[in-house]
């Protein structure tokens, strides 16, 4: 066979010819070497000899591209190929063909489409003659390419720092070309470092075969990442993935018979929730160093396969765990393919030791992200978390014995939020305290079945200032909610300022006992009750501004059970859609200071015919006929410019 190297030019084909044969003098030059790529850098057609291209000449993909058996496809280091949209524009390597991908760090093969749109073309596919359960000479559903045979040692060739970007052109109704397909590939292929970015199918999916890969990056593929089916049996190793799109399908799907592939190190990330691993009917495969990141669901046995199927770091999986483990892959070893870190700008799992943000990165909230016992959360000023859309999955939590520092300034508060800052988006901060509660100790709460509650009044939860919350109030069931800041037996040695909870769909701030107060709270359109408080709270509130303008919230203030008597000095509600401002449930009652009430059909309400005494108001007992609680002065909020911070 002729070792060509092909240098293309737009013009003068000639002589290019004529220097391909000085170059070559001693090989045949004669027709039946089949057509290599033309002069005008247009890849399509065949060939059927040793053909390197040239790393200096960007090719356009323009048709189907086939290594046929017995030639050689050599791509040097820094080499792009641009394909043209289109279905039929992929590159193939028949059985008993071999391609050398031979990038470098610095300089990797690039494959991608002159759109730049997911699912303009059909990616690199690949077919060997190691077993599959589809049997010899199986056909494929890309292009009839013939695939599988008994040689499970079976060399296509080598790949190495390679690029695939937006593949995944449809083939029919039911089927998409992929990143990477590999049919029946055996274990004598390389292949390392490779990337499959935005697809829209899967990055890599191995049909049967041996070949294993190593440094494998799959970046927003919109079906699965890593799929694999027919019995392979080979190992992946070193494993990224990152999700940030809505609608994917899995990072791994795995179907038909379970050859137990292997999957050493792979780590999931997920910022819009989605299923992470999935295995039909009985798939299985034996897996160490998982971590997932972000998902709604860790493992789906679709078909009821036996979770024994899969091994998870030596023990049998459990799709009830989450996975949550540090990430076992460092996303930076990947920036040859992405010049981008992700890692550790998601947030999820529980926290160990002292963890502090930075404000400089941008944060996603995508599942619950817990502070246990022991272990401290610092949030600086300036710092932005944009929790997603998951409802009840979505929530951080501050449990008992830990603590939680939120550092924002007036010019730099801390945000959370929603995207769309939709009431009901996410669940909110919840802190769990050791201070004093009618619930007892140690009770658990309806929010995660949290432990809370003790004897120590004076218990420290940590430090929150200028924080803005928005979007909150998911529904848990049919008589619970999340609220902005839920405080379960906090005590004073919390401290709370400057804080604004806006667009809830259930409280903006409730206390379930203790002790903790509050400066500076700023409260708009929470949908049931701006402050609840309920089994005891003995603290305040000072300086609480509340503002109503849509129809059907519950109350500004909710109070309920025993009174402990807390104090509101300084207490601002105002609607421009009537409601009612204060609702004293039980016997419950407070000490309030300074009232002033703007706009509510109803001031006052004792629902269970509680005693007005239980409320002092200025120094007298309450009057719920009482029309003039707008004679206090307002709690000037025109210095509040945090409260208007947002992503």
């Amino acid at each position: 066979m002729k070792n060509t190297m092909i240098k293309l030019s737009m013009m003068m084909s000639v002589i290019f010819a004529l220097g391909l044969v000085a170059c070559s003098s001693d090989d045949d030059n004669g027709d039946g070497g089949g057509t290599p790529p033309q002069a005008n850098s247009e890849l399509n057609g065949e060939i059927t000899e040793n053909t390197t291209l040239d790393p200096a000449t960007t090719y356009q993909l323009t048709g189907t591209f086939t290594v046929r058996a017995g030639a050689e496809l050599t791509i040097p280091a820094g080499t792009r190929i641009v394909a043209n949209p289109g279905t039929n524009n992929y590159i193939l390597v028949e059985q008993d063909a071999d391609i050398q991908i031979n990038g470098t760090e610095a300089n990797p093969v690039v494959m991608t489409s002159s759109a730049q749109t997911p699912g303009d073309w059909g990616g690199l596919v690949i077919a060997g003659n190691a077993t599959t359960t589809a049997g010899i000479g199986a056909t494929a559903e890309v292009g009839g390419v013939i695939y599988g045979g008994t040689d499970d040692a079976d060399d296509s060739g080598s790949i190495n720092y390679l690029v695939i970007n937006y593949a995944g052109a449809q083939i029919n109704a039911d089927s998409q070309y992929n990143g990477l397909t590999l049919y029946a590939v055996g274990s004598g292929t390389n292949i390392n470092n490779v990337a499959m970015l935005n697809g829209t199918d899967d990055g890599v999916e191995f049909f049967g075969g041996t070949v294993s890969a190593t440094n494998v990056y799959l970046e927003n593929n919109e079906d699965d990442a890593v799929d694999w089916t027919e019995g392979w049996n080979g190992t992946i190793t070193n494993t990224y993935v990152l999700h940030t799109i809505d609608g994917f399908s899995t990072a791994v799907e795995a179907d038909k018979e379970n050859a137990n592939p292997r999957l050493v190190n792979f780590t999931a990330v997920s910022t819009t929730g989605g299923t992470a691993l999935q295995f039909k009917v009985e798939s299985g495969a034996t897996i160490t160093g998982l971590s997932l990141t972000g998902y709604d669901t860790s493992i789906d046995f679709r078909d009821d396969g036996a979770p024994s199927n899969v091994m998870i770091d030596g023990e049998v999986s459990n799709p009830d765990l989450p996975y949550n483990n540090p990430p076992t892959v460092d996303a930076t070893m990947f920036n040859w393919a992405t010049n981008a870190s992700v890692e550790a700008t998601v947030l999820q799992g529980t926290i160990s030791g002292t963890v502090t943000l930075d404000a400089s990165l941008s944060y996603d909230l995508t599942s619950s992200y817990i502070v246990p016992d022991g272990a401290v959360l610092n949030i600086p000023a300036g710092t932005k978390i944009t929790a997603r859309d998951g409802g009840t999955s979505v929530y951080i939590a501050v449990l008992k014995g830990g603590e939680i520092n939120i550092n924002g300034t007036p010019d730099n508060p801390v945000v959370m939020s929603s995207i769309n800052e939709a009431p009901g988006d996410w669940g909110g901060l919840t802190i769990c305290g050791d201070a004093t509660t009618t619930a007892g100790v140690d009770a658990v709460a309806e929010v995660g079945g949290f432990i809370y509650g003790g004897t120590n009044d004076a218990d420290s939860s940590g430090s929150i200032t200028n924080l803005v919350i928005l979007g909150t109030g998911a529904q848990i069931n049919a008589d619970s909610q999340y609220n902005g800041v839920s405080l379960y037996a906090v005590g004073t040695g919390t401290t709370i300022e400057n804080v604004a909870v806006i667009n809830g769909a259930d409280d903006g701030v409730e206390f379930f006992g203790g002790t903790v107060s509050a400066t500076n709270i700023y409260l708009e359109n929470n949908e049931d009750d701006a402050v609840d408080w309920t089994e005891g709270w003995s603290g305040g509130v000072t300086n609480t501004y509340v503002s109503h303008t849509i129809d059907g919230f519950s109350t500004a203030v909710e109070a309920d059970k025993l009174n402990n008597n807390p104090l509101l000095q300084n207490f601002t509600a105002i609607s421009t859609t009537g409601g009612t401002a204060l609702q004293f449930k039980v016997e419950s009652g407070a000490t309030i200071n300074n009232l002033f009430l703007m706009g509510y059909d109803d001031d006052l309400e004792f629902r269970d015919n509680g005693n007005p005494a239980n409320v002092q108001i200025d120094g007298m007992d309450s009057d719920p006929d009482n029309t003039s609680y707008n004679t206090g002065t307002q709690v000037d909020i025109s210095g509040w410019t945090w409260r208007n911070a947002r992503l």
